[in-house]
Parts: structure tokens; C-alpha cells; sequence
């Protein structure tokens, strides 16, 4: 693995993911209430044995910039170990990454001093675990010029990916970006063989088909829709089917770029037995962890008419969060959360620092950092007074409440919210 080079594309808007993404890139998107979403991508290396590691960052770049420099600044530079930001440079002309292929070929110098032999390009907005370790060695063995990870997917669903067809050595032998009408398996026509946006090229054939394309007049400078189906013909390009390294059953890999589809990837990892296993020692995903103390349940009392139990069922809590008489069920609750008495949190995601107010009800949200719910709110009860708010409601129901969307944040409220007894 010390000849391969890991570029990390995470400069996505993720606008289908608004207003999560209004201040932060999506691959920045806090997930399973600890994480972040660029750390899967970045544990998935650090598991496969890679240490040197691009992230090609450019829409509002700042929240990921502080994550990985808080969490991920462990490489020994002295080893040739590294990961490292870079931002756009319009180092070749005076354009902001035109697509996937231009982002990289705008970093080609960059990329090119590494001085190795194998380029990984991935996607910091996805959810999975996968040893990028085996994908690299088939690829050298079987002597490819580029190897692309895939999967089955939904026919339904193969018109949001690249879609590929194959021979019996997994060479591929068409290639179509986001096609109207995938073409099924032959052995399933239920479902097509889909792109994971996961590539290994050697690296002169990269550098080649990169100069190439950018001075192809109409082209989008993409890989799945310029630089792939340029070469399935006159190179060897193969497919890798996805490995899933994780204890759960089945293929786990999910592309959160739309609100229910990130809720729903969320509300996996509360399964009694989930298959995207955050628990599984063997293939631990990193992140940075703030000195929190560990969560706190208060209030066990059985006064009629209103007891006040502090609990949390079906649920994820993470470090700092209070959950003092309040209940919550089948939700993730993110560091420094309070849930105060009598409040109720059914099916819900809390980013850092929200705070629930006495009695009040949330069902079916996002809440994002450090937005207050007053006493006595409702959230998720009735859509159209949501609507009405300036909150967003998604077409099954769920309510999405951004950082500045209606609700006074902590630091109006001129208190210490985390050691402040009036929340209790």
C-alpha cells in the first residue's frame, strides 16, 4: 500500500441535503450522532493499511477543514504518512471544479510529487466499510488499467448511479452515467450492477486520460461520464464487486444525498442487530472525540399525575448528553444534548448541543446544532404549522430544522447551557 495515493473527493454541496448543508459540505454532515460522514471514507483507509491520503475539498470547506484537523492529525509526515486538505488553487485556470475528473486534474501536480504508482479516488459522502486493500490487489493482479467498485442496486433505483455491464472475467464492456433505463443483470433482471464512484487507476493512465479530456471540447470532465466510457473499449477496465467488512448480513453501503435517505441510514444503526455495525472492534471507525463526560439519565419519580423518568429506549446516546425526566425512543442523540423533564423525543436525530424544553414533543426530526426547542413546542405533530415556520418538511413527513431556522440558538439565550440547572 505504499505505492498507492487515496483521493478523497469531498468538495459535494449536497443541496437535496438542505439545510443540513447550508454551513457545511455534505461529506461534513454529522451522522450516527458522533461521526461525521467523510469519516467512514477515511476509517475505510486507515483499516486497509493506506497512510497517505488527498481530501479535495472546495464548497464551504471550513466545519470539514476543523474536523480533520481535530481528529485525523495522527500520520507520521517523517514516514511519508499523511493527510492532507487541499482546497481549490485554480492552479490551471481560473475555474472552480468543473466535475469529478477536473478536480483531480486541477491537483495533477500535487499528486504527481507522491511519486506512486496506484491512484484510489473516493467519495466522502458515502456510508459503508470496505477493504480498499483487496480492490487495489485484484486490480494489480489482473493487470487493468482502472478497476471500479460496484454493487447490485434496484432497478428502479439505477438511474441515480453510473450503471455498468460486464463479461465473465468482470471486464467491463459498456458504461452509462445515470441512465434513464439501466440495464439489468443478466441473471436478475430485478436489479443492475451500479458504480460506488470508487476508482484505482495506475497512475500514468490516469495522468494520460486527464490531459486528454481536459482539452476535449463538450466534455463535462467527469469520470463517469467522460473518462470511463472513453476507455472501456480500448483498455482493460474491470469491475470489483464490493466486499462488505462489517459482522451484519448482506452488502451495506448507502448514498445519503437526500434527507430520507440520510435519516433512514441513521435509523439503521439503531437496529437490534444493525448491518452497518459501529460496535464491530474489527473495523473501528475514527472520528474526533471531545473530552465529554459520559451521558447522564436523571429523574426517577413516580409523582401522579406528571412522573418524571429520564430515559432513553431504542435509542443511541453519546457522550455529554443529560437526558434529565425526559423520555426519548428510537432516536440519536448527539453529544451535549438535553432532554428536560416531561419532554418526549420519538424517531428523531439531535445534532450537538439542541436542547428540549419541558414538555415539549419532537417526533420525526432533525434538529441540527445547538438549536433550543422552547417549553411546551411541538415539532412533527402538525406539518403544516412546521411548513409554516420555515422548517423543512420532506415529502414522507419528516421535519428538518436547520442551525438559524425559527428556534433561538444557546448562545442567545445568554446561559451556560450545559451546566445552567434551569434545564433541568
Amino acid at each position: 500500500m505504499r505505492d498507492v495515493l487515496a483521493l478523497v473527493l469531498a468538495g459535494g454541496k449536497g443541496e437535496r441535503l438542505s439545510p443540513l448543508t447550508r454551513d457545511r459540505a455534505k461529506p461534513a454532515v454529522p451522522f450516527g450522532g458522533g461521526y461525521r460522514i467523510i469519516d467512514f471514507t477515511l476509517s475505510n483507509c486507515i483499516n486497509s493499511g493506506m497512510r497517505r491520503m488527498l481530501i479535495l475539498t472546495q464548497y464551504k470547506g471550513a466545519s470539514l477543514d476543523r474536523h480533520i484537523n481535530l481528529g485525523w492529525r495522527f500520520l507520521c509526515r517523517e514516514l511519508d504518512e499523511f493527510i492532507d486538505i487541499l482546497p481549490p488553487q485554480q492552479r490551471i485556470d481560473e475555474h472552480w471544479y468543473q466535475g469529478t475528473a477536473d478536480a483531480v486534474y486541477q491537483n495533477i501536480y500535487t499528486i504527481e510529487k507522491t511519486r506512486s504508482k496506484y491512484v484510489l479516488i473516493l467519495s466522502g459522502d458515502h456510508i459503508y466499510k470496505m477493504d480498499y486493500s483487496e480492490l487495489i490487489r485484484d486490480h494489480i493482479e489482473s493487470g487493468a488499467e482502472a478497476s471500479i467498485g460496484c454493487l447490485p442496486v434496484d432497478l428502479d433505483t439505477g438511474s441515480q448511479f453510473g450503471v455498468m455491464n460486464v463479461d465473465a472475467s468482470n471486464r467491463i464492456i459498456d458504461f452509462q452515467e445515470k441512465p434513464a433505463a439501466p440495464s439489468p443483470l443478466p441473471d436478475d433482471p430485478t436489479r443492475c450492477l451500479a458504480s460506488m464512484g470508487i476508482y484505482v487507476f495506475n497512475a500514468d493512465f490516469l495522468f494520460e486520460e486527464l490531459c486528454k479530456d481536459a482539452t476535449t471540447s463538450g466534455s463535462s470532465h467527469d469520470f463517469g461520464k467522460n473518462i470511463i466510457p472513453s476507455v472501456i473499449d480500448s483498455h482493460l477496465i474491470r469491475a470489483f464487486p464490493f466486499h462488505d467488512k462489517n459482522t451484519g448480513d448482506g452488502r451495506y453501503w448507502r448514498d445519503v444525498g437526500t434527507l430520507d435517505a440520510y435519516y433512514e441510514a441513521n435509523m439503521d444503526l439503531i437496529a437490534v442487530h444493525p448491518q452497518l455495525n459501529l460496535y464491530d472492534g474489527t473495523w473501528a471507525i475514527r472520528t474526533y472525540q471531545p473530552p465529554y463526560p459520559p451521558p447522564k439519565f436523571v429523574f426517577n419519580q413516580s409523582e401522579i399525575p406528571k412522573p418524571r423518568v429520564g430515559q432513553a429506549l431504542d435509542s443511541m446516546v453519546c457522550p455529554g448528553a443529560i437526558i434529565s425526566g425526559g423520555t426519548v425512543e428510537r432516536s440519536i442523540i448527539s453529544p451535549n444534548v438535553r432532554v428536560n423533564s416531561w419532554a418526549k423525543v420519538n424517531d428523531s436525530i439531535l445534532f450537538e448541543g439542541v436542547n428540549i424544553g419541558r414538555n415539549a414533543k419532537v417526533k420525526r426530526a432533525i434538529i441540527d446544532k445547538g438549536v433550543h426547542v422552547p417549553e411546551g413546542a411541538t415539532i412533527g405533530y402538525d406539518l403544516q404549522e412546521d411548513q409554516a415556520r420555515g422548517f423543512t418538511v420532506t415529502e414522507s413527513g419528516l421535519v428538518v430544522i436547520g442551525k438559524v431556522d425559527g428556534f433561538e440558538e444557546f448562545d442567545a439565550l445568554g446561559v451556560d447551557p450545559l451546566y445552567s440547572k434551569q434545564f433541568y
